[in-house]
């Protein structure tokens, strides 16, 4: 082949070359993410009460034992076991006849000794008259006068021993010193009693009104104390079975000292209890209302994640996402206070945040259902800081 020849051949192999090198160049763009699909909630303005939520127990405004004072056969029970009784209510009667019989026996001695000392002092009448003219001796006036001094205070004995007789006799009724509900009767008609026994003839606890217990972790005492001084604090309960109150009432009892084995501190709320919801040893959920915050912001609490850095949010910018570091104050139903980081009528994410970062692309869900537009933020009113 002639050197011209080959000139001609490599020069067309060039040009042959060229578009695969321009091709080999030339990078595939890389496809387009879809948004992410997320579900936003607005910062809006209220006011939101500062609760303390704990774990109380239902206790009885008083609980009484009632025990007999004197001994017998019981006689009669006037009432039902589980009934409400009202203070004075008769509940029991003891055999009286014992006592009765016991009041006449001392009615008698008492009769018989007054008797004596009527006698006694005139007796002791005339011979001091009788002394004052010389007509007997001194030592003989004063032996009727001792003896009408020595009838005279059993006189004053037997009239303790008929009082205390009658209060025995009174002792055989006996009625309800509070008003509450009556527990389980241990003992029936025709039992003997016993006076002061060990075991209670019946329980009385008076639940109207009731206290209800409960326990809030120290940090809290300062400024539990520092509400009560400035006026009554609200605690409301509702059963563990459901999410309604069931009563309301006052914060009545701090105790004297803090558990240190658990570093809580016990009070006591009173309530009326007038549809008797509120039962003793019930288990309740207890919310002590402390103060409330006025025109604070709040987000839904769902949006508030936690990172290394501490609590942050995401809002919406147009069709994107920022990741703004967040202040957290306390939680109200569902909703959560935002003390600095996000301001009013900002969008923030509540659903789909694992999937963002900074800047990425998003498309709002409503009701479940893609397609929404990004409503964009408005404008900071003016002395307003993002």
């Amino acid at each position: 082949m002639s050197f011209k020849s080959r000139v001609t051949s490599t020069v067309l192999l060039l040009f042959c070359l060229l578009p695969l090198a321009a091709c080999a160049k030339k990078k595939p763009e890389p496809p387009k993410k879809p948004p992410i699909p997320v579900t936003v909630g607005t910062a809006t303005v209220k006011s939101v009460p500062v609760h303390v939520k704990a774990i109380g127990t239902v206790e009885p405004y008083a609980t009484v034992a009632i025990k007999a004072q004197v001994g017998g056969l019981l006689s009669k029970v006037h009432f039902r076991e589980g009934q409400d009784v009202r203070k004075g209510d008769l509940l029991f009667t003891i055999d009286p006849r014992p006592y009765e019989a016991q009041i006449r026996q001392y009615e008698a001695v008492l009769a018989k000794n007054r008797a004596l000392l009527d006698n006694a002092r005139e007796e002791a009448r005339r011979y001091g008259d009788l002394a004052k003219k010389g007509y007997v001796a001194r030592d003989q006036y004063e032996q009727f006068r001792t003896n009408e001094l020595a009838l005279e205070a059993t006189v004053n004995a037997d009239k303790a021993v008929l009082e205390n007789a009658r209060l025995q006799l009174g002792y055989c009724s006996i009625p309800a010193p509070v008003s509450g509900r009556t527990g389980s009767l241990i003992v029936n008609e025709g039992n003997l009693i016993k006076a002061n026994a060990d075991t209670a003839m019946v329980v009385i606890n008076q639940v109207q009104p009731v206290y209800v217990a409960f326990s809030v972790p120290e940090r809290n005492l300062s400024e539990i104390r520092s509400r009560m001084r400035s006026g009554s604090l609200s605690v409301a309960v509702n059963l563990s079975t459901g999410d309604v109150h069931a009563e309301t009432g006052k914060l009545t009892f701090i105790e004297n000292t803090v558990d240190p084995a658990t570093g809580t501190i016990k009070l006591k709320g009173a309530f009326a209890n007038r549809e008797n919801k509120l039962w003793p040893g019930q288990y309740v959920n207890t919310t002590l209302t402390l103060a409330e915050l006025a025109n604070t912001v709040v987000v839904p609490t769902q949006a508030v994640q936690t990172g290394q850095q501490g609590q942050y949010v995401f809002v919406v910018k147009q069709d994107t996402v920022e990741l703004r570091q967040v202040t957290t104050g306390p939680s109200f139903e569902g909703e959560t206070v935002i003390e600095k980081g996000v301001i009013a009528g900002e969008q923030v994410i509540t659903d789909g945040q694992m999937r963002l970062v900074p800047g990425a692309k998003i498309e709002i869900l409503i009701a479940g259902k893609p397609g929404a537009v990004p409503t964009p933020n408005p404008a900071p009113a003016a002395g307003e800081k993002k």
